[in-house]
């Protein structure tokens, strides 16, 4: 199964200046204090807002951000084209086109709820990250105004209900090593581990 493409209305609030000083100030508060380096991942990245800003935080970083719709990642390359460390490619979050064990971070900010099958796209989380690889980020789950947000916009969309996501993750081989709820439970923001092989 391959992830839709955003709507239109969608498409162009995740280009607008407003989301991107949004999500300038959400990245902080979605990594969690975790200091990112080396290979990064981001699925899902839109326009390149959070890989920006990632960018500018860490030059050190090898950064690749992916999104399906294409209109994004062309949107994501002019964005980042200064920063030589990042590149933008088009993949499919539930089939990713990297090999195993190829990242030291996966990161996932607002997007996971636009797979319908979020279970594959972890799954893959899980492919590529390295032995002590951390999956971490931020994203909605299962309310009544997120609903009706994404009904308004047509958007193809499915929650992640409370109490779903742990299970996913000990499925696929991640440790959970940090899932917080807020406002009011309606955002989720996770920190997961692969475990690092034994000695």
């Amino acid at each position: 199964m391959v992830m839709p493409t955003m709507s239109a209305l969608e498409g162009a609030f995740c280009r607008s200046a407003p989301w991107r000083l949004a999500e300038r100030r959400v990245v902080s508060w979605a990594i969690q204090g975790v200091s990112l380096a080396g290979d990064v991942l981001e699925i899902g990245g839109g326009s390149g807002a959070t890989a920006g800003a990632l960018a500018r935080a860490n030059r050190s970083l090898r950064l690749t951000t992916t999104d399906y719709d294409p209109v994004m990642v062309g949107a994501a390359r002019k964005r980042l084209a200064k920063y030589p460390h990042v590149a933008a490619r088009q993949a499919d979050a539930t089939q990713l086109l990297f090999d195993d064990k190829n990242f030291d971070f996966v990161v996932s900010c607002l997007m996971l709820h636009h797979v319908v099958d979020w279970e594959k796209a972890i799954a893959e989380v899980a492919r590529v990250l390295r032995p002590g690889g951390i999956f971490i980020g931020y994203d909605l789950t299962a309310s009544r105004a997120a609903s009706w947000v994404h009904l308004a916009d047509r958007s193809p969309h499915r929650f992640i209900e409370r109490g779903a996501f742990e299970p996913v993750l000990e499925q696929v081989g991640l440790d959970a090593i940090g899932l917080r709820y807020s406002f009011g439970g309606r955002v989720l923001r996770f920190t997961a581990r692969k475990p690092a092989l034994s000695a």
